[in-house]
């Protein structure tokens, strides 16, 4: 039996959903199962990445196609309940070993809107079998998350100029 990791693509360049769904298509090319959860991204994204299933299964539980920090308050609500059945989507994945690699993609963005804490995301991570990688995706990154990481990726925009 393999030992499950975890890995984080955190920081503020463009490219961690990128890394994580290049890692899903090897993970799917070795026969690994792989889930991928997204949260606060647009409907755009996923058209693409639906077309990988069956082999990397992608699901979504917000119900709205805008940005979240745009939605009225109502709306937020509606969305945070939509948010949290992915989250325990993702726990019983994990607790019931439902995969080999499980990308919770900009969960972090999570934190970052109160919407769940760190403490949360420690105990959704808690319930993985012992096979089982993660890896989780967001640009701001928590010093007690990196405790329990074995890999972090930091991205980051650089311009570099030619003189």
């Amino acid at each position: 039996m393999s030992q499950g990791m975890i890995h984080i693509y955190s920081g503020d360049g463009h490219g961690k959903s990128s890394a994580a769904l290049g890692k899903a298509v090897q993970a799917a090319s070795m026969g690994k199962s792989v889930v991928i959860i997204q949260f606060l991204k647009g409907l755009a994204e996923n058209e693409f990445i639906k077309r990988l299933e069956p082999e990397i299964k992608f699901f979504r539980f917000e119900k709205s196609e805008g940005d979240f920090n745009k939605l009225s308050e109502c709306e937020k609500e509606e969305e945070i309940k939509n948010i949290k059945n992915g989250l325990n989507f993702a726990k019983k994945v994990l607790a019931t070993g439902g995969c080999d690699l499980l990308i919770l993609d900009e969960v972090l963005g999570l934190i970052d809107n109160h919407i769940i804490t760190v403490e949360d995301l420690m105990t959704i991570i808690g319930t993985k079998t012992e096979e089982t990688s993660i890896i989780i995706t967001g640009i701001q990154l928590d010093t007690d998350l990196c405790k329990v990481a074995d890999e972090i990726s930091k991205i980051e925009t650089l311009k570099y100029k030619v003189w």
